[in-house]
């Protein structure tokens, strides 16, 4: 597609958002036949489309609202991560494009890994988690992301749609459906951040499916960090356990692996924001 095509095709399917660097394009219902519609944003860096030929990694972050504007963030805080892409390339850091999926009143079930409750729990766990919580609907989630989404911004965009060159980020539940997307489609994503994994959901059982279902070390990086405060201070038994897992799989750390541990910080988008960069920089390097 030329860029004047792009261009046309993107006033039509995008209305323009405000924000503190790049373009930040936004669609509201984005249609899905598989799980509700919903807001996408559509970050693109600076310069984009200046050059016809050039393409772009992505980066599918769940909790879109939270990422760049505070009028729409949870709590009136976004990570800022206009402002920390920008850094980075400044830094030589290649430029992306971020596509940030809105959550929807279903967030919990949809970031709630649904093989997980199907196959790590019993039959009598799985009746009182889905009383507490409802029942995971994840796979759908995912599917959604795979195989109506991505496919929809390799053709509108200047994106580059290989596996190495397509990433996945989210905090709590969301870094946790990033774990599992990677256990589900390690042929699509090269790499994941996950912020403050919130491992004990599904009955804390997410290590041991990641035991069975994690892709072989080689082809993958993975990102994991955690707090010390509020909903982040139980975290750290589960994500040593993560990590002697991928050590004994045999995944390398710093290279294919980084857990970094936050003495002091909380679960909140104000933690996020102050080290968005580190997962983004360890993803595009």
């Amino acid at each position: 597609m030329n860029r004047m095509n792009q261009e046309t095709a993107l006033t039509r399917l995008f209305h323009t958002v405000p924000c503190r660097s790049g373009r930040l394009l936004a669609r509201t219902s984005f249609p899905s036949v598989l799980v509700e519609s919903r807001t996408v944003y559509v970050w693109l860096p600076p310069g984009y489309g200046e050059v016809s030929s050039r393409r772009y990694p992505v980066i599918y972050a769940h909790d879109g609202q939270n990422l760049f504007t505070p009028e729409t963030s949870f709590a009136g805080v976004d990570w800022g991560v206009d402002d920390a892409m920008a850094r980075l390339a400044t830094q030589g850091v290649a430029p992306a494009m971020v596509v940030g999926i809105w959550n929807t009143p279903r967030r919990y079930n949809e970031y709630d890994p649904e093989q997980v409750f199907h196959h790590c729990l019993r039959p009598d766990e799985q009746v009182a988690y889905a009383r507490e919580h409802g029942i995971p609907a994840s796979d759908n989630y995912l599917r959604f992301i795979a195989e109506e989404l991505k496919p929809f911004i390799d053709a509108t965009f200047s994106s580059n749609p290989g596996p190495g060159s397509t990433f996945m980020i989210g905090s709590s539940m969301g870094g946790l459906i990033s774990v599992y997307a990677l256990c589900l489609y390690p042929e699509l994503y090269g790499g994941i951040a996950s912020l403050s994994t919130h491992w004990p959901a599904c009955g804390g059982m997410m290590v041991d499916y990641c035991g069975r279902h994690l892709p072989p070390p080689g082809n993958h990086k993975l990102y994991f960090d955690y707090g010390t405060e509020t909903d982040d201070a139980p975290y750290e038994p589960y994500q040593l356990r993560m990590d002697n897992l991928l050590t004994a799989t045999g995944h390398t750390r710093e290279q294919e692996w980084v857990t970094l541990k936050f003495p002091g910080e909380e679960h909140s988008e104000q933690s996020w924001r102050r080290r968005v960069d580190i997962p983004l920089r360890f993803l595009l390097s």
